[in-house]
């Protein structure tokens, strides 16, 4: 068997095959003799018929098994005499099919597609230059916490001596009628919550269901936008009519001790909880100044080494991706099926960032073998018990949940990669500086 490859990138190889016609002949003879014993051939007794009578007989078959046998092994053959480390199954091509109907007479030649992990030759990547930035903690930003809290905790309490306004919660009985789809089944809910002038709450509800109080009838018209979250009222416009049951208000409770107290913490004082809050804060805020150092750090690696990454991975690293998105839209109540949803275009949004989250992965790896950094047992041990705890289920089930998708080996390529970012951080050059919000490209990146 001859062998040639020829580099077409950093990614992709080509090696062209060329089977010898002596040893594609010993196949042929083999498949041939095998057919022979079990071939029923008329006129012959079973596996008395003349090896040429089998051979035409069961021609397509016994080329079947030929080509079955030879090829796999030479494709095998020829990457492992060129040292290629092929990422997926290699694309096989027959060159001559022509030398199919001589079997034997002739050299079989194939050209084999490789795809490969490209070679990643590591320039800089100690002593970056990065600036640190962390969010200052104000007061304000305590109490708008602290109010939040408190919304949180918040009750609902009857109205009776007016009528509703921005920010009440009116409960209404509904049913509502299709204008343009009459022969539609019409909607009918009972005991429906809405918030006038809440967020996700259609205009329309807001201006009739404002002024009124319980017992009161209304009767109005919607009309969704085409790209409305639920499908099946996407573009539709329906008549509503509404009889309100209750109009109630959001009661905050007092900034006390009582209040601090039934938050579940050990507060002995309102001053001690906002201490706490604080200190929150400030933990969130370290974080976040960590997590922009850690972003700027990949981006200054990545602009360093411009390398090409292999396709059939970052079409992986894509599908998660998108997955993630999914998983997000499912969060907030948001039907992925959606039609209006232009998801090739998104697929190919998320493919650069796809790209350079392999491309910054392979440079973490090669990082990571550069400097001999490892994991230990111990690490992915606490690594699972860190997952069991977050997601509230056994190590031996996440372990379990873990051994049968391969996880575990994935758990320790992210704790060295995790590593070999630390070692980065260890050895830059950080130079603090003041607080600038990031632009909202970079925020929604950072929430990707």
């Amino acid at each position: 068997m001859k062998t040639e490859l020829i580099d077409l990138s950093p990614t992709r190889k080509e090696i062209k095959i060329e089977i010898d016609p002596a040893q594609i002949k010993n196949a042929l003879d083999r498949v041939s003799a095998q057919y022979s014993k079990g071939a029923t051939v008329p006129g012959f007794r079973p596996g008395h018929a003349p090896t040429s009578v089998v051979r035409a007989r069961y021609k397509t078959e016994i080329r079947t098994e030929v080509l079955r046998e030879l090829l796999p092994e030479a494709v095998n053959n020829a990457i492992t005499e060129h040292s290629l480390a092929a990422l997926g199954e290699p694309n096989v091509e027959l060159d001559n099919t022509s030398a199919l109907e001589r079997l034997g007479e002739e050299p079989l030649t194939l050209k084999v597609d490789v795809e490969v992990l490209p070679e990643v030759k590591l320039e800089t990547y100690k002593g970056l230059e990065v600036t640190r930035r962390k969010r200052p903690i104000t007061d304000a930003d305590v109490n708008k916490m602290i109010d939040s809290l408190r919304d949180a905790s918040a009750s609902l309490q009857p109205v009776e001596d007016r009528a509703s306004k921005l920010g009440d919660t009116v409960t209404v009985n509904a049913v509502g009628k299709f204008v343009d789809e009459p022969e539609a089944e019409d909607i009918t809910v009972d005991d429906v919550e809405v918030v006038l002038g809440g967020p996700g709450v259609q205009q329309e509800f807001t201006e009739n269901l404002t002024g009124v109080k319980a017992d009161d009838s209304r009767t109005f018209l919607v009309d969704y936008p085409a790209d409305f979250t639920s499908p099946g009222l996407a573009g539709k416009k329906v008549e509503y009519t509404t009889e309100v049951t209750s109009v109630r208000q959001k009661e905050l409770p007092e900034l006390d001790e009582e209040w601090v107290k039934s938050l579940g913490g050990e507060f002995d004082s309102v001053e001690m909880f906002k201490t706490k809050v604080r200190e929150d804060l400030e933990s969130r805020a370290a974080f976040e100044s960590d997590h922009n150092l850690r972003d700027e750090l990949i981006r200054k690696l990545l602009d360093a080494h411009p390398f090409e990454v292999p396709q059939s991975l970052v079409e992986q690293q894509t599908q998660t991706r998108l997955e993630g998105v999914v998983r997000q839209m499912m969060s907030r109540g948001i039907d992925p099926r959606t039609q209006e949803l232009n998801w090739e275009s998104a697929r190919e949004e998320l493919k650069g960032q796809a790209e350079e989250d392999v491309r910054s992965s392979m440079l973490l790896d090669t990082i990571a073998e550069t400097e001999n950094i490892d994991v230990t047992d111990e690490e992915i041990d606490a690594e699972i018990e860190s997952i069991a705890s977050a997601s509230r289920q056994t190590k031996e089930q996440v372990r379990a949940a873990l051994t049968k998708n391969g996880g575990e080996r994935s758990i320790a390529h992210r704790l060295r990669n995790r590593k070999a970012l630390d070692l980065l951080v260890e050895n830059a050059n950080i130079t603090d500086a003041e607080w600038t919000e990031p632009a909202a490209t970079e925020t929604e990146a950072s929430d990707e």
